[in-house]
């Protein structure tokens, strides 16, 4: 029988989405800028992995120390693609209240894809968001009974916040990390793969888009 001490063990990039409320803004002809969220702190979410659910919580202050070694994060669309802003060019701000890690980025409406993804978000049809980090090894806390697990500092360095379609939910168990699926028998890989395929189906190409879900669930290792 497997122990929840080995929810412990895992490391490497990890993903969260939240919901969110991005406020889009003009800034200009060519510019618009997105104000918004891509952690909230202090909030209790569920998490799955193969031992079930548990409790896991960013803490308050978690990105204070990242934040003051000017860490290089660039926003994306899926995680993917093209930078749309950039921390070190001055386009995308990042800091912590006592919300959770605030963005602001000022957004090239030139660029078709800024512009489509401007769109999708005024239109209320995009409305999470994901972000990449590590955590510092001792900076996470985990409950005596391993279920609760709660996140003190994380590094975003060289990672991302994204705007998802829909991401590594902590409240579906797409959120299983890449060991987790590794460890996982025949049946119950391919019945995880063909449900993500079920949740994908209604979109416009929903092999592609089950391809880009099923990588970044390989990210999370």
């Amino acid at each position: 029988m497997r122990s929840k001490a080995e929810r412990a063990t895992h490391g490497g990039t990890e993903h969260r989405a939240y919901p969110v409320r991005l406020e889009v803004r003009a800034a200009g002809s060519e510019q618009a800028r997105i104000e918004g969220y891509a952690s909230v702190t202090e909030a209790p979410y569920e998490m799955y992995d193969f031992l079930g659910s548990y409790t896991e919580v960013v803490r308050s202050g978690a990105f204070a120390k990242t934040l003051t070694e000017n860490p290089q994060v660039q926003l994306l669309l899926n995680h993917g693609g093209l930078s749309m802003a950039y921390t070190r060019a001055g386009t995308l701000r990042l800091s912590e209240d006592s919300t959770g890690l605030h963005i602001a980025a000022d957004l090239n409406t030139t660029r078709s894809d800024v512009r489509d993804m401007v769109s999708a978000l005024a239109d209320g049809n995009v409305d999470e968001m994901s972000f990449a980090f590590r955590v510092p090894a001792g900076k996470s806390q985990w409950s005596p009974d391993y279920d609760q697990r709660d996140i003190v500092e994380v590094d975003i360095h060289r990672g991302d916040v994204s705007v998802v379609n829909f991401g590594a939910n902590p409240a579906t168990t797409a959120a299983v990390r890449a060991q987790d699926l590794d460890q996982m028998d025949e049946a119950a890989a391919r019945e995880l793969y063909e449900r993500l395929g079920r949740r994908l189906a209604p979109q416009s190409q929903p092999s592609r888009a089950l391809e880009l879900y099923v990588a970044e669930i390989a990210l999370l290792g």
